[in-house]
Parts: C-alpha cells; sequence; structure tokens
C-alpha cells in the first residue's frame, strides 16, 4: 500500500515479492531469449507482452519491471518506460507524438541537447518548434497553432532556473486545446518534488543520471505517462528501440531507496551556500528557486515540496580567460564536469556567448559570467570555503 509519505514510498516501491523473490532488493535478472515452456504460455505472454509478462529481453525482465512500477507508484499514471538516458527520454516522448508538418511549443529555457533535437532532428522531419518565455504563463495559448501537437514545459530551467507557473499554463492549454500532449522534463523535482501527473500533465520525463542513480556511474532516462499517453508512448518507444541494461535498472532502484534523504541533504546545503553567496560583492544575481531573487520563486514556493543541489548565479563581471582558468582550474571539493545530481559537487561558468541559445524569461541579465554549481553531500562549510578561495583567485588574476 502507498503511503502518504515520500519517504515511506521510496522504500518499499517496486518491492512485490514477485520482483525480490525472497530477497530485500529486485532481483538482477539479465536475458534476451525468455523460455516458453509450454505453447499456451507463449500465447499469453505474447498476449500479454506490454503488461508486464516476460516475453523478449527488450520489452523487459523483472528488474526492468520492478523499477517501472515503482516510478509510476512514485509519480502516478499507468506506466513507465525507460531509455537509456535522459535525452533518449526527452527525444522519444516528443517523437511518439509529432510527425511531419506538425508543431511544437518548447519553453526557451530547456536543456541544451533538447533545443537541439529540436532544431537538428525535428526540423529535418518538417516538425516546427515554437519557443516561448518560460514566464509566459496563460498567454501560451497565443501560441498555440491548429497543427500544435506538444507542449513541452521544463521547471525550473536547467541553467537560469525560472520556474514556471503550471498550473494556469496547464488549464489554459486545456481550454483551448485539449487534445495536445503536455509533457515535462521534471529532472530538477527529481519526479518527488513536483508531482506532475498531480498537475494534470501528461508525461514526466526526467534525466535518471541524475538523482535516482545518484552516484554518477550509471545512465537513464525514464517517462511516466498517464492513460491517454500510456499505450502510445510505450508502443512507439519500443519501435524504436528503446531500452536499458539489467544493471542499470537495478542500480536505479537502489538509488530509490536514499533518494529523499539525499535531496533533503542536497537542498539543505544548497540553501545554505546561495544564502552565503548573497553577500558576496561578485554576485549579482542567484538563481535559486528557493530565494525571492529567482523569477518564478512565488510558483516553487505553491507548488514544490523542496529543492536540491543545483542552482546558478551570475557575476557582476564578466571573466577573461585568465581569470576563468585561475577560478575554475583550482577548486579543492568542485569538479568541472557536465551533468549534477551525485554525491559530488559539480561547478560549470558560462559567458554570455556561450548562452545565445539559451532563452530564458524575459529581463535576465547575461552581461557578467553565469555559475552553475551542484551542491553535493560534502560538509558546506568546506564548500563555502572552496567557492570563498575562487573569488579570491580572480581578483588575484585581474
Amino acid at each position: 500500500m502507498t503511503s502518504k509519505h515520500i519517504e515511506t514510498t521510496l522504500i518499499g516501491a517496486g518491492r512485490s515479492k514477485r520482483y525480490t523473490q525472497g530477497a530485500v532488493n529486485p532481483i538482477t535478472q539479465r536475458a534476451s531469449s525468455l523460455v516458453f515452456g509450454t505453447v499456451a504460455a507463449k500465447k499469453h505472454a505474447t498476449a500479454n507482452r506490454a503488461h508486464g509478462e516476460l516475453f523478449y529481453g527488450r520489452r523487459g525482465t523483472l528488474t526492468h519491471f520492478a523499477l517501472q512500477d515503482a516510478m509510476v507508484e512514485l509519480e502516478g499514471g499507468s506506466g513507465c518506460v525507460l531509455y537509456p538516458c535522459g535525452a533518449a527520454a526527452v527525444s522519444n516522448a516528443i517523437l511518439s507524438f509529432v510527425g511531419a508538418g506538425d508543431h511544437l511549443l518548447m519553453t526557451g529555457s530547456a536543456y541544451e541537447p533538447t533545443q537541439d533535437f529540436c532544431t537538428h532532428i525535428l526540423g529535418r522531419m518538417k516538425v516546427a518548434t515554437t519557443y516561448f518565455d518560460p514566464l509566459i504563463g496563460v498567454g501560451i495559448t497565443e501560441l498555440i497553432q491548429p497543427n500544435t501537437r506538444v507542449v513541452f514545459l521544463e521547471s525550473p530551467g536547467s541553467i537560469t532556473m525560472e520556474v514556471q507557473d503550471i498550473p494556469a499554463m496547464v488549464q489554459a492549454i486545456r481550454a483551448v486545446a485539449p487534445e495536445v500532449v503536455i509533457m515535462i522534463d521534471n529532472t530538477w523535482a527529481a519526479g518527488v518534488l513536483f508531482k506532475a501527473l498531480d498537475f494534470d500533465i501528461d508525461i514526466s520525463i526526467q534525466s535518471g543520471t541524475k538523482y535516482i542513480i545518484g552516484h554518477a556511474d550509471y545512465m537513464l532516462g525514464t517517462a511516466v505517462a498517464n492513460a491517454r499517453c500510456w499505450n502510445p508512448l510505450r508502443e512507439y518507444s519500443y519501435l524504436m528501440g528503446q531500452m536499458v541494461d539489467a544493471d542499470t535498472a537495478y542500480m536505479a532502484s537502489r538509488g530509490l531507496r536514499t533518494l529523499w534523504v539525499r535531496l533533503k541533504q542536497h537542498g539543505q546545503s544548497s540553501i545554505e551556500v546561495a544564502n552565503w553567496l548573497t553577500g558576496r560583492p561578485e554576485v549579482a544575481v542567484i538563481n535559486h528557486p528557493a530565494l525571492p531573487s529567482c523569477k518564478g520563486h512565488e510558483f516553487y514556493r505553491r507548488d514544490f515540496s523542496g529543492c536540491n543541489g543545483l542552482f546558478s548565479f551570475v557575476l557582476k563581471d564578466r571573466l577573461n580567460e585568465r581569470q576563468l582558468a585561475a577560478y575554475l582550474d583550482n577548486f579543492s571539493h568542485f569538479s568541472m564536469a557536465y551533468s549534477w545530481g551525485g554525491y559530488e559537487s559539480l561547478i560549470l561558468t558560462n559567458q554570455p556567448e556561450e548562452l545565445a541559445a539559451v532563452r530564458p524569461a524575459g529581463g535576465v541579465d547575461f552581461s557578467g559570467t553565469l555559475v552553475r554549481v551542484h551542491i553535493g553531500l560534502e560538509n558546506v562549510d568546506d564548500l563555502i570555503a572552496d567557492l570563498a578561495a575562487g573569488f579570491e583567485r580572480i581578483a588575484k588574476a585581474c
């Protein structure tokens, strides 16, 4: 039985006796061919291959079914598709509902690979993409065209962290175009800090590489769909060859057990670091959804149950190459790397010219260098000292 408390749900989700077979964790069942003992068993498996019966490895094993059931229990909906990475989840979810001549509405603050997919893949397929201000609110209905098939949200935005007014946008879209499929990249919330399907969103997508895996060593994508979108999402993703190996599915299920306690620590430490940054003379603005300085903060307070370790801030100055090298090359606890969501702290910078493809909410200032950090599970005092030393290096490099 699902608990109303998320930390309890995370412990038990996807751990039925069918999946654990007497162990604590779901078994790791690696298989391509799955053997049928009788003709009747083969017929039964074939008829129920899309509904949790062992049929063929690409449809999944007990290990995959355990994770899929857990994700549905966490996020709601009717089913979950697993993908080899977050970008695959985004692209295949969109491809499941668009075709040549269709139109897609995409939030301007979307993850860069999502935008590249729209440009280089959907563009070749003659699917038109219109980007919108993340904080457009109910004004999004003015952009809906007769051939609009999908509206894609991402909240907060990957770099500039704007939080969208999801309830207002969804209600407005449903009023004028109820057939449109509404998707969201829900990675920042890890599927638990913002319950997307409870807000009448059709498909909640995650890069499970981030907080579900949680240890920077496996890649995964998930998409949880409601009843009206589950069948096409499942079948088209299957036809496009989407799957993950059993070991990745096992590690994702294991990561779920500590997800809540990790998120709480990431969030607590990130707020502490963000508050410290507010007192630094080098910083112009802090984009942390839990702070009033972040655009859409009021929506975060209303719709989210917590935050994580990812946020950004903008420096007052634009760093030159010498300053950038001095700043980034010498951290003790922050590493330079793409992705986020693991136990480790990360840091990356973006110069204004590198943000040319980002279409944030109106009024976002990119005149200074943007710094994105992921606050890991290290001692927060050590992280603050590391950031302070970085500012000192910038000053010396001037």
